[in-house]
Formats: structure tokens, sequence, C-alpha cells
């Protein structure tokens, strides 16, 4: 007995976007990208449906899998190479040199951010002083002309009360 599930061919309409996605899987994320530019340029939802997808199934930001790596590659990474640094390599003269290397190179940059902390203070303190110098120097000139001001405005000796 023939049923139309025996005749019907593998496929069809359902696997086509899983075709699609394989195909473009091949061809790497400028495909992807690609397609994205033409969808929104042919029908504007396609493009965001696929941005969508790319966004939320993580095709925009993964590496390819021939480059992907596992934990243990994390070792070359820079999160890990304080903790590499501190490990011990076996060879006690090395290890030495190495802590006494670290152990100086911590010394300089202490000093180095001390001096640029003087540096900073010293700067500030001069902006500070002429700030106040120029602020003394403009309330000397305010003073002088209101005594100007004053000068001018009072009555002579000469005259009488309420003449100016």
């Amino acid at each position: 007995m023939n049923t139309t599930s025996d005749t019907a061919r593998p496929g069809g309409f359902t696997s086509m976007p899983r075709r699609a996605e394989a195909w473009l899987d091949q061809r790497g994320k400028w495909a992807w990208i690609a397609a994205m530019v033409l969808g929104f340029i042919f029908f504007w939802p396609v493009g965001l449906a696929l941005l969508a997808y790319m966004i939320w199934g993580k095709r925009m930001f993964n590496k390819p899998s021939d480059q992907r790596h596992d934990n243990r590659s994390y070792d070359h990474c820079w999160g890990r190479q304080g903790y590499r640094a501190a490990q011990s390599s076996g060879n006690t003269a090395f290890d030495d040199y190495k802590a006494a290397a670290l152990r100086r190179l911590v010394e300089e940059q202490d000093a180095f951010e001390a001096f640029l902390q003087r540096l900073r203070n010293s700067k500030d303190q001069s902006e500070f002083d002429t700030f106040m110098e120029d602020r003394a120097r403009a309330n000397q000139q305010a003073d002088a002309a209101a005594e100007t001001v004053q000068a001018a405005s009072k009555p002579s000796d000469g005259a009488r009360p309420g003449e100016y």
C-alpha cells in the first residue's frame, strides 16, 4: 500500500530554511550580512528578520567552527596572565629572578605614580596661586575704582550744605 508519506520526497518546504542556513554558514559571516542587506533592499521585514536571527541566534558574533578553541586555550588570553606569572616554573634560580624583576617593576611603577601625583599637585597649586593673584588684583582695581567714584562724588570743602 502506497501512502503519501511513503512517496513524499525528503526535505520539502520546512527543510528549505535549514538548507539556506547551511549554505550561508558555509560561506561565512559576510554571506549572512549580504543576505541581510539584500533582504532590507527588496523587502525590509526579511532583512529585519535576518538581523534578529543573526543577533539572537548568535551567528553575528560567533567565530567560525574552525576557529573555535576549547577552554584550555584560555591560558593564552589576558585574563589568566596574572595567574600564570605567579606559577612556579620549576627552576628556582629563574623563579627568584622573576620575583625580583616583578618586585622592581612594582616599585618603579609606584615611584612613577607618586611622581605623577606630585606633578599634578604642583600644577594644581600653581593654578590656584595664579587664580588668587588674579582675584587679589581684580579686588584692588575694584577698590581703586570705588575710591575714585567716591572721591568724585564727595562735596568740596568750600561748598555750602546741600550744594555740591
